[in-house]
């Protein structure tokens, strides 16, 4: 069996089902090796950053690798932005990767380049295969280490020569992977006397403690000792809504964090790592909770965030779930629209087990303050900060979870980042509604100069802040590229488009001008 058919079989063996794929030359045979691999659903992106971010996508929500086709180093190079996303997010992601045929490598061809160099920026695992019999056994250590610990990133580089080459058979036991490590005792003991303590407390939650049995527990957790819940700013996967335990998102800009913080005699974390500011501010922390007393970490990122939430839960008699929110939808806003007004609205009709893609930097927090007055429903928000993946993102959700309706809320700023999302799309019928806030700038900038003191700026900051003249015309590029689309500019316009989206299949965008 040539390597290539070696490679399919064995990642179809462990389950792997999608294969999110910009192919070129050097992977022609792994594309052949599709064809004789049915299981294996091959979904083309007109870009590598929108495989890599619909394979981050997918796994938030299915706990499980897509894999990725790139070309060369230059191809896993454009994919590179989503997959620091996905080592953020501890999202399980194998790639498979082109490489020059072995005998071409040293003529330095126009793509040559150190793709291990490249692909060791994000991820955990990193291998090239330089003999045919050993494709199986990398392929099953790859997929092994993309589900080991809480996840990560694992990527293999298979020369073109070599996917030719008799591989053998696929290895009849796939490598293991390693579990999270295990909580330290003293450290959850230490935890269950702070959360017995006097004050207000807060468990600081991510990964597995912000979804299903997690979630429950830090619920029933928060309703044994007074604790809020909290979590990280860039959470790979939160459910909220009514009758889920509400979580408070920590606030972007550093002072609110810090101020949010300081409100609490003390505080445990569990599936995260200690807060930090996303820039170095002059005068402001970049650690929010160094030096401080009253704080324990009950379970770093890497470590077994359920088993921490299920010892404090006994140790400290929580058996009763939290009730939840209630469902409580605002009214419906009217007049000009503005970023409050479009959360009331997403909220006010979001679709039970909806799951929301919360990208657009400056108007997904409205939102976010008020989600949990919605109908229950998933997010996955910007984990590692690289903007532009919401689209793609929500490609992944919506292949992962077919049923469930997929509302991407974009910024016009980062949704140019990645247009070619939408084609895969309209290809693939999936079904998506996405919201571009369009207030034509890049808004976030705009906050930090209002912030410093520097607003407005000279024509050279207006210049690289602003998103016209000309402004974007969201409703012909995406029909352009074969999702339908219309414009609001009213709260009423926008709660029409919206309602009637909701309940037609397929993608749709909306052009929300703000």
């Amino acid at each position: 069996m040539v390597v290539a058919d070696v490679v399919m079989r064995t990642a179809a063996a462990a389950g792997i089902d999608l294969c999110l794929a910009n192919p070129g030359t050097t992977e022609m045979p792994l594309v052949l090796a599709l064809d004789r691999t049915p299981s294996i659903r091959p979904v083309l992106g007109l870009h590598e950053t929108i495989c890599t971010g619909a394979a981050d996508g997918y796994a938030r929500i299915t706990g499980k690798p897509a894999l990725t086709l790139l070309h060369l180093g230059p191809g896993l190079a454009n994919g590179l932005a989503n997959l620091h996303n996905a080592r953020r997010a501890r999202s399980p992601v194998v790639n498979l990767v082109g490489e020059h045929a072995t005998w071409h490598i040293d003529a330095d061809a126009p793509l040559t380049m150190d793709i291990e160099g490249v692909a060791r920026t994000a991820s955990r695992w990193c291998r090239r295969l330089v003999r045919a019999q050993e494709a199986g056994r990398l392929t099953a250590e790859a997929i092994a280490a993309a589900f080991s610990g809480a996840g990560g990133v694992a990527t293999l580089v298979l020369p073109h020569d070599l996917q030719l080459d008799d591989g053998g058979e696929p290895p009849p036991t796939l490598a293991s992977p390693e579990p999270p490590a295990a909580p330290d005792p003293g450290a959850l003991a230490a935890a269950a006397e702070l959360l017995r303590g006097a004050g207000p407390g807060a468990l600081f939650l991510g990964g597995a403690a912000l979804h299903g049995r997690g979630l429950k527990l830090a619920g029933r957790i928060a309703r044994a000792t007074g604790a809020t819940l909290l979590c990280e700013t860039g959470f790979a996967r939160l459910e909220t809504g009514a009758g889920l335990p509400p979580v408070r998102r920590l606030p972007y800009f550093p002072e609110q964090a810090q101020a949010l913080l300081d409100g609490f005699a003390h505080i445990v974390g569990i599936g995260t790592r200690r807060p930090v500011s996303f820039f170095g501010w002059p005068g402001k922390p970049s650690r929010y909770l160094e030096d401080r007393p009253g704080v324990v970490w009950a379970a770093g990122p890497e470590e077994d965030a359920l088993v921490a939430l299920e010892t404090l839960a006994n140790e400290l008699g929580a058996t009763t779930d939290d009730p939840g929110a209630p469902l409580d939808p605002p009214t419906a806003p009217t007049g000009p629209l503005d970023g409050a007004k479009l959360a009331a609205l997403l909220t006010r009709l979001l679709p039970e087990g909806a799951v929301v893609v919360p990208t657009a930097v400056t108007n997904a927090y409205p939102f976010s303050a008020i989600a949990h007055r919605a109908r229950p429903h998933t997010q996955l928000a910007l984990t590692g900060g690289a903007i532009g993946e919401g689209p793609a993102l929500a490609i992944g959700a919506a292949l992962a979870a077919p049923a469930r309706k997929v509302i991407n809320l974009e910024a016009d700023g980062s949704g140019a980042y990645a247009l070619q999302a939408f084609w895969t799309q309209a290809r693939e019928g999936l079904d998506i509604v996405t919201i571009v806030c369009a207030n034509r700038a890049y808004r976030i900038l705009g906050l930090e100069l209002e912030r410093a003191g520097d607003a407005p700026g000279g024509a050279a900051t207006r210049a690289l802040t602003t998103l016209e003249p000309p402004p974007i015309d969201w409703v012909s590029v995406a029909r352009g590229l074969g999702v339908p689309g219309a414009r609001a500019e009213t709260a009423e316009a926008l709660g029409d488009l919206l309602a009637a989206a909701l309940h037609e299949p397929g993608p749709f965008l909306i052009e929300a001008v703000l």
